[in-house]
This record gives C-alpha cells, structure tokens and sequence, in this order.
C-alpha cells in the first residue's frame, strides 16, 4: 500500500472525519499511481491518520474510506461496509412500508464514489469516480452475495464523471431486470423505470416531502410542476386533493405518471398532464392554484454558474407565486449543492418582496434517512425543501 504523507497543519480534517483528502494537504504525490489504488495516510511524525484509495492527481486526491488502522480493503471489508449501510436502512425506512430507498450513500456510508439504491428486489448502481470502479467486480460480487437481488443494473452513465474517456457503463451486471419495476414507498405503489429514468429512476430523496404533503392537500386545486412520474401527484390526490395538474417537458414521464395515478386506485380524470417547459406554462397561467410543488433539477451544476443558477431559481419562485392563492402552500425545492439552505432562503425572500407576498415557513426539510450525511462531509449537502404558507 503507498504511504502518502499530510502536512501537519491539514491534518485536522482527517482526524476529524472528512472523506477528502486535497492535493495541497501532501507532502508529496509520486508519479504513476492508478486511480484506486489503495493508499495509507500518515503525518509528518509517522503516524496513521487514515486510509483510502487514489483519486487523482488534482483537486481530490485521495478518497477516505477508513481510520482503522488495522483494516485491510478485502471482501470482508467490502461486506462490513454494505451491512453496516444495510442495517440502518433496515431499521429505519423498511418499517415505514417502503423497499425502495438509497442503500450506499457513497462517503457517508465509507465507500466514496459509490452510490447503491434499491428498487424492490432489483439493485442499481452507480461509480461516480474511477477509483472506486476500480474495485467494481469485489463489490458487485459482495453485493449480489449479501442481497441476492433478482438482478443488478449499472447507471453509471449518469454519475458526475467528466472525462469523455471514461464514460460510464450502462447495463446489466447480474440477473435479469424488466424494462419496469413496481415499487412500494409508505404503502403506495409506483412504477420505476431505472433504464431510462432520471438518476436511477426515481427522486428517492423526496419520500418524506411527499409524505408532508398529505397533510396540506386537502381541497386544494394543485400545481405539480416538474412532475416526471407524478409521484407528488399520487400523494396530493391520496391527501384528498380536488384535482392536480401535472407539468413536465417529458412525455414519457407523464405517460408513467398516469399509470402512477391508476396504479394507486386513483381516476385520471382529477389529473391534467401538460407537456411543456415550466417557466413557460406559469408564465402563461391566468389562473391561482390552492398548492403549487416547484421540485427542478439542479439549476446550479458547476459554482462557476451560481449566479445564473440563482437567476432561475427566482424566476420559477417568482412565476409560482403570482399564481398561488392567498393563504395557499408553495413547497419549493433545490437541490443544487452550490446553492446553500441559507441561499435559498434569502433568495425566497427578495422574490417575495418582489411579488409583494407575506411567506412563512412551515416545515423545511434536506436529506431523508437514507440519505444520511455524515457531519464533517459538508459537500455531500445538496437538498432543500421549504413549505411555505403563501398570504
């Protein structure tokens, strides 16, 4: 294992548990090491700070995925750290009526780059840097072992590699898996498509936003913008909403999202599906709307885009809110990591200002419990969702 000395004023981080290790924190960085290769940090004394594998050679160059000095990267290192990931899942989500959810949350979990979400008895997976894919046929033997899935399915076309080269695998890695899977989230049913499907098919991460929304559907006339497969539709008529208009730039998605509708024992005939860009239906709207859902994709991909990404984020708030009824609820989301809660929250406040409209936070939410963050990992951070009474 190649021993990779940290200068000793950047050393804290380390010890205090964060997964990354920068360029600039070593001494030293010899030349033709391989992406995944095992390495072993210690400090300018000697001493063992932690282990991982090699990342790169700028910026992140090393991944932590243990402290444990005595610990050797095997299968039954492997095996431990998908248990461990698994028990907690077990305990906490599986009771809620719920067999899909986010299994191996990369660095919190101790696997950096590794993202696992289980859909039913199907797995997918995904390597979002190459040296964790260097271990793939370890893991994926590891997890097919400890799970037993019906089959396991690679998107790694989608994870955040940037080299042309490297380009992520697409496919099937063991077993067979059916174009689509119906899955249970808190006693409803949904069907996924993780082929083609956004991220690996389903927005995981907003399982509790949807659960909250039961409570303030009720009556309402509801706007789902960004819908996809209309998940926050399903929860919105479950909480008894008179109707809900569903708006997204895919067909295929909202093709699903009626089937979604049907699939839960609910009429289509409450739903509109309108396939068009959002900005350009709310621009349009001469009509309120009792509860408006704002759930976008990332406006903001890259922090040298902030600025431009904020500027979108206003315009679909602002647009939003001159189409809410008074006293209505706006449950409006981000989850662009560069856009920080308190970001959101003052750029909520100049678009209220601006729209002349009173707004109180009812509930604000980030992760769910299968997206667990550990503390020192502030980068893993990435979701935010305000409810907010509209007057």
């Amino acid at each position: 294992m190649v021993t990779l000395v940290v200068k000793q004023n950047r050393i804290g981080p380390i010890l205090n548990g964060h997964p990354w290790v920068f360029s600039k924190a070593l001494v030293s960085i010899p030349e033709g090491l391989v992406k995944g290769e095992p390495v072993r940090l210690v400090s300018q004394q000697g001493s063992f700070l932690a282990s991982g594998y090699f990342n790169s050679y700028a910026p992140i160059t090393v991944r932590i995925w243990s402290w444990d000095e005595d610990e050797r990267v095997n299968k039954d290192f492997f095996q431990r750290r998908v248990e461990q990931a698994y028990r907690i899942r077990h305990l906490y989500v599986e009771p809620s009526g719920t067999n899909a959810y986010r299994l191996i949350n990369g660095e919190n979990d101790s696997l950096p780059g590794l993202i696992v979400d289980r859909y039913g008895d199907y797995l997918v997976i995904q390597f979002h840097t190459e040296g964790i894919a260097y271990w793939k046929e370890m893991i994926v033997d590891v997890i097919d072992a400890v799970f037993n899935p019906k089959g396991i399915y690679e998107r790694s076309d989608v994870t955040l590699r940037k080299d042309k080269e490297s380009r992520g695998y697409q496919g099937i890695l063991t077993g067979t898996v059916p174009d689509l899977i119906t899955i249970t989230e808190n006693h409803f049913r949904f069907l996924v498509d993780i082929k083609k499907g956004q991220k690996t098919g389903f927005f995981l991460d907003q399982r509790d936003k949807r659960q909250a929304f039961l409570k303030y559907a009720r009556g309402t006339k509801t706007l789902n913008c960004f819908s996809y497969t209309g998940s926050f539709a399903v929860y919105a008529l479950a909480g008894g909403a008179q109707s809900v208009t569903n708006v997204d730039t895919s067909h295929d998605a909202l093709s699903l999202a009626k089937e979604n509708i049907l699939l839960n024992g609910f009429h289509v005939d409450t739903c509109s599906f309108v396939c068009d860009d959002v900005k350009g239906y709310l621009r349009s709207l001469n009509e309120t709307y009792d509860a408006i859902i704002l759930d976008p994709p990332a406006f903001i991909k890259d922090r040298r885009k902030k600025q431009e990404g904020i500027a979108g984020y206003k315009t679909i708030n602002e647009l939003a809110l001159r189409s809410v009824s008074d006293h209505g609820i706006l449950v409006t989301c981000s989850c662009s990591a560069h856009l920080s809660l308190q970001d959101f929250r003052f750029l909520l406040s100049e678009v209220g200002g601006k729209t002349k409209r009173m707004l109180t936070i009812l509930e604000s939410y980030t992760h769910g419990i299968d997206h667990y963050q550990r503390v020192p990992f502030t980068e893993g951070e990435y979701l935010k969702c305000f409810f907010i009474t509209v007057d």
